[in-house]
């Protein structure tokens, strides 16, 4: 497994302000926030891009959609989200550990970027 600073959180090697945890993945609160909300949401599986899932990831990538769900209510924000993904170093991809941002509490523009 490729160690990454969302392993270290994951392992409890480095802290993080947690806002949901289960068996699949880890929520925490980004420390450089892009929106008054800004979570990370990641699973325990180390899955460096989403190109690396396969089909018995199916469930997992369900999970961390409901997970997201799960936490922006938790945050008051379950009516006006983005969810964002970036996939390889193009895309804007820094951490090689999949996630996806949470993002709330402002207006967004569209198209993103």
């Amino acid at each position: 497994m490729s160690e990454t600073i969302f392993t270290k959180i994951i392992n409890k090697e480095i802290p993080a302000d947690v806002v949901y945890e289960d068996d699949l993945c880890l929520a925490f609160r980004d420390i450089n926030p892009q929106a008054p909300v800004h979570i990370l949401i990641i699973p325990k599986k180390n899955m460096p891009r989403l190109n690396d899932a396969g089909e018995a990831d199916e469930g997992l990538l369900g999970h961390l959609m409901l997970a997201a769900h799960k936490v922006a209510a938790r945050e008051g924000v379950a009516d006006a989200f983005r969810l964002v993904l970036n996939n390889g170093a193009a895309a804007g991809q820094e951490i090689f550990h999949m996630h996806f941002h949470l993002l709330a509490g402002r207006s967004f523009a569209w198209p993103p970027g």
